[in-house]
């Protein structure tokens, strides 16, 4: 991580476990941001505003490369997002516009948009399971790779929640 310049970064947690890291994350004096959507929830006898996590299992920190070990040690962070190999930083005005969309807009959702065509891929279920493939085709859920490693070019159409793009663990 870059010098002691503080910098925004992306944390994974464990599922469902944003707020309470943000919680923990603050209580020990570390900058830190959970993005969060009022959505409507409906129960058999009500229905109720509630705010859920913008990004399923993210929190965003600010810090110093020397904050990055106490980071670490926060009950419920897994690790740093990477981004070609390094802790990806987020620039300040895109957490800005984050902010900024979540007071404009009710009932936002993020969709993943890193599935490209020619993206590296681990396929992480099925037959192929930790095989890495070239993404061909990209249709709503559904990713069509090629399977090199394997000495033939296969073709399979795999669910888009069963691949992640390679480095990004």
């Amino acid at each position: 991580m870059p010098g002691s310049r503080k910098n925004w970064f992306v944390l994974y947690t464990k599922p469902r476990w944003e707020k309470k890291v943000y919680t923990l994350l603050t209580d020990n004096n570390i900058e830190a941001y959970c993005p969060l959507n009022k959505v409507r929830r409906k129960w058999s006898d009500r229905v109720k505003w509630v705010e859920e996590p913008l990004f399923k299992s993210y929190v965003f920190v600010r810090i110093g490369a020397e904050e990055e070990t106490k980071v670490r040690m926060v009950n419920g962070v897994v690790n740093f997002v990477y981004w070609l190999g390094r802790p990806a930083i987020v620039k300040s005005k895109e957490i800005e516009i984050i902010r900024k969309f979540l007071n404009d807009y009710e009932e936002v959702w993020a969709e993943p948009t890193d599935l490209q065509q020619d993206a590296r891929v681990i396929i992480r279920r099925g037959a192929f399971m930790d095989k890495e493939a070239r993404v061909v085709g990209v249709v709503k859920n559904k990713v069509k790779v090629v399977i090199e490693s394997i000495g033939y070019s296969l073709v399979a159409v795999v669910s888009r929640s069963n691949v992640e793009v390679v480095g990004k663990r």
